[in-house]
């Protein structure tokens, strides 16, 4: 059967212009929107940064497809066209053709076409001249043989298998367009892109600004005539800096409740929202590295955790306990509740999860006289650091100390993926569709797999689920890889965090996603009432 998404596209569209055109009715163009980061971003390579840098990064961009950025919750229904007009699949549903725009153009005047895409995803299989310094999404394209192009205005990526979420990954906010004229180092410093906004100014560590393309191909976008991300790695002191009305909003999703009722008190005009926890915090540990190799080790670690204890005193109730996949409902494919609590470790009673965990290390030799002593790494961060800082209070109760080795934002992935570490409380997104990011944390091999977790079975799950479109038959496989992935204590998943946002009255136009953190940031449609 042949599905061709120009005619779902049809169908969805109208609805949704009615909505936008509704919300923009008396849209204003012009003005600088003036917002804080806590980090720095080491370059402005998309294809080569990690989390938090399509923030500043992802409006000089456009993709193939996106999320529509009026729809909170990401799925494979809210896809809309972006530098491709339509796409559809073949009847084995392995190769799928995108009809691209015409008249796009780079941010330099040269004109967009096919090639660009070609040269884009060369970069990530490394199969032509120009090469990343690093390519973390790799993995992503485990599954993609190889991209063809007929003339200037087609393009087709030819899958192995069937994999009906693929579009999924390419819509996402880091699946950006790169310029095949433009050598990827160049990106680092000074990228080019086609989207609504170009690159200005960077100075790490100070900030990042973008101004207006004058010559998008969106009639009319953006309104803003540019955008000021200044780094603030202190919350509080950015927090302040918003009350003063230095800037227009906050970091999105990074408000916790202490802050977000500072500002409530303090600036009672600002719009203030919780979105649902869509990165977990989880437990990263070395399997290749002695003593970590031994796995009732790791699962003492496991039993150690007291999750509703991060909820209670990092979230202060806002947030949720789930695994590997988001939990429901802004979640799509989480496992419910009464489901969860039979995981390895889940067992609300933590006092008995904590004496099965004294007895595996004492079963190794350790206890209250012979302690280990282990470095527990964390990004210098309160989202980091706060969850690392009660991580490492919970370790003690099974013999174990840590101490934290707090390190910058730049150097800190790097060190990661160099797996020049030990243990480590880190964060991971959890979607918004299960594939590719399954075999992305968790494949064998897998390009950020840090933790080494290498099953088998669980890769043959991971393909299983992958090829199956059915959501109601997809369900119970991904539960199975949850059950197998706490049971081999893969990166045991701490807790989802609820994060707060807050922005000024005359903000408009921007919707904050539930499902994902990455994929709401083209700010297109942003615009300031004032």
């Amino acid at each position: 059967m042949k599905l061709n998404i120009r005619s779902f596209w049809a169908m969805t569209a109208f609805p949704a212009a009615l909505s936008i055109a509704a919300t923009a009715f008396g849209q204003k163009p012009g003005g600088t929107l003036r917002m804080y980061n806590p980090e720095s971003v080491a370059s402005l390579s998309m294809l080569e940064e990690f989390a938090n840098a399509e923030l500043p990064i992802m409006g000089m961009f456009n993709n193939l497809v996106m999320f529509d950025q009026h729809v909170a919750q990401n799925s494979l229904q809210s896809i809309v066209p972006d530098l491709a007009t339509s796409w559809s699949w073949d009847e084995e549903g392995t190769d799928l053709t995108f009809q691209l725009r015409q008249g796009v153009r780079w941010h330099d005047g040269k004109p967009f076409t096919a090639r660009d895409v070609k040269c884009t995803w060369d970069l990530y299989l490394e199969t032509g001249p120009d090469k990343l310094r690093i390519n973390p999404r790799k993995s992503s394209y485990y599954n993609l043989a190889s991209l063809s192009t007929s003339g200037d205005w087609e393009v087709t990526f030819h899958l192995k298998r069937p994999q009906p979420a693929f579009p999924m990954w390419l819509a996402g906010g880091f699946s950006v367009i790169y310029p095949c004229h433009v050598p990827a180092r160049d990106m680092r410093q000074h990228p080019i892109g086609t989207g609504p906004f170009k690159f200005m100014d960077f100075k790490p560590k100070e900030y990042v600004k973008v101004t207006r393309n004058p010559d998008y191909w969106k009639p009319d976008r953006p309104y803003l005539d540019g955008i000021e991300h200044t780094v603030m790695p202190d919350p509080a002191t950015a927090v302040l800096a918003f009350i003063a009305g230095k800037f227009d909003m906050t970091r999105p999703g990074q408000l916790t409740v202490p802050l977000m009722n500072e500002i409530e008190g303090r600036v009672p005009q600002a719009i203030c929202e919780w979105t649902p926890g869509n990165v977990n915090r989880h437990l990263l540990v070395n399997r290749d590295k002695p003593p970590f190799d031994n796995p009732d080790l790791r699962r003492a670690m496991a039993l150690s955790i007291d999750r509703q204890a991060f909820v209670d005193i990092i979230g202060q109730g806002q947030g949720h306990i789930g695994g590997v996949l988001q939990p429901p409902p802004a979640g799509l494919w989480g496992m419910p509740p009464d489901m969860l609590k039979e995981l390895p470790g889940y067992n609300p009673d933590v006092q008995k999860n904590r004496a099965e965990a004294r007895q595996l290390m004492e079963g190794l030799g350790y206890g209250p006289d012979h302690r280990l002593s282990i470095e527990v790494t964390s990004q210098d961060w309160s989202i980091y650091r706060d969850p690392a800082v009660l991580l490492t209070d919970q370790l003690k109760q099974v013999y174990i100390d840590g101490e934290l080795e707090l390190v910058d934002t730049p150097q800190y992935y790097p060190k990661i993926l160099r797996k020049d570490y030990a243990v480590a409380l880190n964060l991971q997104t959890s979607g918004p569709d299960p594939d590719p990011i399954l075999h992305l944390f968790y494949g064998c091999g897998a390009s950020v797999n840090w933790s080494g977790y290498c099953n088998p079975e669980v890769d043959e799950l991971i393909e299983r689920q992958s090829r199956e479109g059915d959501p109601e038959r997809r369900k119970p496989v991904l539960w199975e890889i949850e059950r197998k992935l706490a049971a081999d204590d893969a990166r045991p998943i701490i807790f989802y965090r609820n994060g707060g946002t807050c922005r000024q009255p005359y903000v408009k136009g921007l919707t904050l996603m539930a499902n994902s953190p990455f994929n709401a940031w083209r700010m297109e449609d942003v615009w300031l009432d004032k």
